[in-house]
């Protein structure tokens, strides 16, 4: 996409657009959230380097902290919480409470 329609998709001019791909500018927080929203971009991997599995409207926050704890433990520690999960949700199946 040019300058142009990037500016116009996000309903800012086209400076600014300018000004934030230069680096002459930093982008402000309304400009990543809309950059978010129009084009899914993962703001905090652009930002840290570092991906969110908060994906638009797929996770809530305690789902996301969540899987960001799972992702911290060790290897073994993640089977063994993969076992439980699967053991739950082949009781829930059967209606097993």
């Amino acid at each position: 996409m040019t300058q142009n329609q990037v500016a116009e998709a996000l309903g800012i001019a086209k400076r600014t657009q300018a000004n934030y791909e230069a680096g002459s500018s930093d982008a402000t927080a309304s400009y990543l959230s809309k950059v978010a929203v129009q084009f899914e971009f993962d703001v905090p991997y652009i930002l840290t380097g570092r991906r969110s599995t908060l994906a638009l409207d797929s996770l809530n926050e305690i789902e996301d902290r969540i899987v960001q704890q799972y992702r911290s433990i060790p290897a073994d520690d993640q089977r063994a919480i993969r076992r439980f999960i699967q053991a739950m949700a082949d009781d829930a199946g059967k209606g097993v409470s």
